[in-house]
């Protein structure tokens, strides 16, 4: 499976963006794609998941109400909709797909079998 992020850039606070993560390869494997991020000088932290065959969608605490996730099917397309977006959002994207079955943590970043490249985003104050 392959994963390119794309939709990054530099904005101003209170500004939003979309982040899309294309899925190729073999994507009728997919049971989960999440959102991962890393700021400078810390650690990758959850996002947002979703889950392939419901669309059954998980958030950590500071994402929920402000960013989306969502998916197209027939584009095997992840999307992230970041709204109000403020500096401590600056970060690198990365999106990363689970191919396993059943059981499934979308908190954690080691469950995930592939990973792409990531898209910055930068938000100025």
């Amino acid at each position: 499976v392959q994963l390119i992020e794309s939709g990054g850039g530099l904005v101003q606070a209170g500004d939003s963006l979309r982040l899309s993560c294309a899925a190729s390869g073999l994507t009728s494997k997919i049971y989960g794609v999440g959102w991962f991020r890393r700021a400078p000088g810390k650690e990758r932290e959850f996002v947002a998941a979703i889950r392939w065959n419901d669309n059954n969608t998980y958030y950590a605490n500071f994402a929920r109400g402000q960013f989306t996730i969502s998916r197209d099917n027939a584009k095997n397309t992840v999307y992230l909709q970041m709204n109000n977006l403020k500096p401590e959002d600056t970060a690198v994207y990365s999106c990363a797909a689970y191919l396993g079955t059943g059981s499934y943590d979308a908190t954690y970043e080691y469950e995930y079998d592939f990973w792409g490249r990531g898209t910055q985003v930068t938000v100025s104050s």
